[in-house]
């Protein structure tokens, strides 16, 4: 139909001829009022704005000298943040000497990421921010 034809026709229904698409070939336009049009836009961008879930990004600390039950809590929480569709921060704080053997904080975070198991990602590689060694983890 032709620009012309579809403007007659608008003008017949006492509606709008509106350009939906303008980048097919050829354009796709429709004959609608346009006030209902941009309303119904709206309330559809709003539902889909109301079932989003937006993940936050969760950080736990922990310290070098952490034992072995206080790692399993952690471990415990880490889980629920990542179940709940969150990003989780891990962060391992040095203190005194323990900055001259920061391997030992690459050996923890591994023992860390292991024990997470397969269902985690690491979205970011071990990084040193300053006293602080870091990965952000997220679930598959």
């Amino acid at each position: 139909m032709s620009r012309e034809d579809a403007l007659k026709a608008a003008e017949a229904a006492e509606l709008d001829l509106v350009e939906i698409s303008p980048m097919a070939s050829p354009p796709v336009a429709k004959i609608v009022d346009w006030g209902k049009y941009q309303y119904q836009k709206m309330k559809e961008l709003q539902r889909n704005k109301k079932h989003a879930k937006i993940s936050e990004l969760k950080q736990i600390r922990l310290g070098m000298k952490i034992g072995q039950r206080d790692l399993e809590i952690k471990l415990k929480k880490i889980r629920e943040f990542l179940e709940d569709g969150d990003k989780v921060r891990i962060q391992i704080f040095y203190r005194g000497r323990e900055n001259a053997h920061q391997e030992l904080g690459y050996d923890l975070m591994n023992r860390i990421v292991t024990a997470l198991g397969e269902d985690t990602v690491v979205e970011q590689k071990p990084q040193i921010n300053g006293r602080n060694l870091s990965i952000i983890v997220r679930s598959k």
